[in-house]
């Protein structure tokens, strides 16, 4: 599980993110916070624990502090975690001075959760090319992720790999199950990623071919279960 810490001073906003992640299989709210003293309390407990915090979406707009000060001070716990700026400063000075203190992807609000999930596959692609079980990266590791950042979904599709052979297979496995698959039991079915198993998903729940149903566990962990939408 992905863990995530919400730094989001506006209630509403901070539900959104919630509800909208639990769509996604694969990521964990830890902890929703309203203040920059909280968010780094939050994220260098979680740390010392062992139990860091995997990434943070952040409103820059914050009651106490600069968000562009406190995505400095996460990029200095180790780990450090990745962060999503979530904001409606739109102004170029912050987005720059965002950037260069750590923000990997930036959202503006108001945002649709269209919007919300493109940030979110952007960001999945990143870490599946930084994720080769391994300390070590070669160059074309690092170009790979960070080229993923700046991949729009548009282009994503166009791109090698989104091929209309393997969305037919995905789709194919979930009309062929009774009760639907999750992206990981879809992953098992292709010999694929998960990631590349739920961007197939997503695609075909976003026209309408399949539809999403989420489920909560014993552990509270909710996952995404897709099954094949009824014409």
């Amino acid at each position: 599980m992905i863990r995530v810490l919400v730094v989001e001073d506006e209630p509403l906003i901070a539900e959104a993110h919630r509800e909208y992640l639990s769509r996604i299989a694969g990521f964990e709210v830890v902890a929703a916070v309203t203040t920059a003293q909280e968010a780094l309390r939050v994220a260098t407990t979680a740390s010392g624990a062992d139990e860091p915090i995997d990434l943070v979406l952040l409103d820059l707009g914050l009651p106490d502090a600069r968000g562009v000060d406190l995505a400095s001070a996460l990029s200095g716990i180790r780990p450090g975690p990745d962060i999503i700026a979530i904001t409606a400063q739109r102004d170029l000075a912050t987005v720059r001075s965002a950037m260069s203190h750590g923000v990997l992807l930036y959202l503006l609000k108001p945002f649709t959760y269209a919007a919300f999930a493109e940030k979110i596959r952007q960001y999945l692609g990143y870490r599946d090319a930084l994720t080769a079980g391994s300390d070590a990266v070669s160059q074309r590791d690092v170009d790979r992720a960070l080229a993923e950042l700046r991949t729009t979904d548009a282009r994503r599709t166009a791109k090698k790999g989104a091929a209309p052979e393997t969305e037919d297979a995905v789709g194919r496995a979930v009309r062929d199950s009774a009760t639907g698959l999750t992206a990981s039991e879809v992953a098992a079915v292709l010999g694929s990623s998960r990631v590349t198993a739920w961007r197939y998903l997503e695609r075909l729940a976003d026209d309408g071919t399949v539809e999403r149903i989420t489920e909560y566990g014993n552990t509270g962990r909710p996952q995404v279960r897709y099954r094949w939408r009824s014409r």
